[in-house]
């Protein structure tokens, strides 16, 4: 029974993983390096609780409840020692992540499972870095978590049938509703989803149509709530190019090679909505969407 959670992270993707684990009963601990990143993070449930409470999907005693369940810990020892489920929402980079592994796995207790939220690196090399591959697997969450209904769960090549069940009951009883995959480059998600950005990239590029012609495209002819040229922005324009590279190395084939333009605008600093300016801008205080001047 997985009834202590620590959730490694307390950026936009752990902190939404640990508001949906403490509103479902579970004790969390919170774990980042900077005390600051976990003030802002349980600031941040706090307003998402706010945003529950007013829409009237939880009363105000839930609130209180969901925040009780949460503490924090900026010793990572100390935060996995109690655990019977790890979660770890670190930066989509490899090598931090194996570094985490290797940490979470001598500290954390013998029976405990350990789950990574990565969107695209291998779950099977990350297992291998640790002493228990066969309690190793992937939980991949989506953004805003305590809105998105999916979980999906990747098996690496070693995780035991039993962890795997067991995640996908777990999933469930978040609210979630789990989706298997295979560790191969990109899982399910990002294999068909950054082929997409990148060819929608590649159209700008090539100058097929601007961007609003494009997401509109999309957005209308494909009932997609978001098109693929803002929601790239929503992601982050360094995460797509980061999961583009994992697909292009992992299977060397010349279809995931990401577009010149999106290389050109990681490097450039220009990274969507985090940054203020991506293919849209975002420093205009409203909520409309004002195609970036580069693009215009």
């Amino acid at each position: 029974m997985i009834k202590n959670v620590s959730v490694i992270g307390a950026g936009t993707m752990g902190n939404g993983i640990a508001h949906v684990f403490a509103q479902t009963g579970h004790k969390v601990v919170l774990i980042d390096v900077a005390a600051a990143q976990l003030d802002k993070a349980l600031q941040t449930i706090e307003k998402n609780l706010d945003r529950q409470l007013a829409k009237g999907t939880i009363t105000g005693q839930q609130k209180q409840e969901t925040l009780q369940q949460i503490t924090v810990e900026t010793d990572l020892q100390k935060g996995v020692s109690g655990a019977d489920l790890v979660v770890e929402a670190a930066t989509e980079n490899e090598a931090i992540k194996l570094e985490l592994f290797k940490k979470i796995d001598a500290a954390a207790p013998q029976g405990c499972i350990l789950a990574t939220n990565t969107s695209s690196i291998s779950v099977t090399k990350i297992a291998s870095v640790t002493n228990r591959p066969a309690r190793v697997i992937g939980m991949h969450f989506m953004n805003p978590v305590p809105v998105m209904k999916l979980v999906e769960v990747i098996n690496g090549y070693a995780t035991s049938a039993e962890v795997s069940a067991a995640i996908v009951t777990l999933s469930k009883a978040l609210g979630k509703i789990p989706a298997l995959a295979n560790d191969y480059p990109g899982f399910i998600a990002n294999r068909i989803l950054m082929p997409m950005i990148n060819e929608a990239v590649y159209s700008l590029y090539e100058g097929v149509a601007g961007v609003e012609a494009i997401d509109t495209i999309m957005k209308l002819g494909m009932a997609h709530p978001m098109g693929p040229l803002q929601l790239a922005d929503f992601i982050g324009l360094d995460v797509c190019l980061s999961i583009l590279n994992v697909l292009h190395k992992g299977f060397g084939n010349p279809k995931y090679a990401p577009c010149p333009l999106l290389v050109n605008m990681v490097t450039s600093g220009r990274l969507g909505v985090k940054s203020g300016e991506g293919f849209y801008t975002y420093t205009h205080g409203t909520k409309d969407l004002v195609v970036s001047d580069k693009f215009r």
